[in-house]
């Protein structure tokens, strides 16, 4: 089974990435993308905005699709994620729902994060963080 789930990537003025760290099953405990499922009569960009409000107190604006990966689940689940870029637009960062923590990271600051498998790879696969 294949269900769909979306992911919003922010960058702050300074270049920092936003990332979560997730509270629950997949990846609890490590660093992420924030993002989630996308909820039935919802479409991607309705999604990011939800998401990313719900797990980090944030309001944003969905700027352009940036790639999908394809993440195993339990019982075959296969997580289907489409990432998108997004701009803050209002709120206040805290981590909420199902961000046990939620912040800034200036990109050489990920080599030393636990982060969720193949996150750093699908970012700079993308070009969102260069070579480093």
């Amino acid at each position: 089974m294949r269900i769909r789930c979306v992911g919003g990537i922010v960058r702050d003025g300074a270049g920092r990435l936003l990332l979560v760290r997730r509270a629950n099953p997949p990846a609890a405990g490590l660093w992420s993308v924030p993002g989630g499922r996308v909820e039935p009569g919802e479409d991607d960009g309705a999604a990011v905005a939800r998401e990313l409000r719900e797990e980090t107190g944030l309001e944003v604006s969905i700027g352009a699709f940036v790639g999908t990966v394809d993440r195993d689940g339990p019982g075959g689940i296969v997580y289907e994620i489409h990432d998108y870029a997004a701009t803050v637009t209002g709120g206040a960062l805290r981590a909420g729902d199902d961000a046990a923590d939620a912040r800034w990271f200036a990109p050489g600051e990920l080599g030393d994060l636990p982060v969720a498998p193949g996150v750093l790879d699908a970012l700079r696969l993308w070009g969102v963080l260069g070579g480093d």
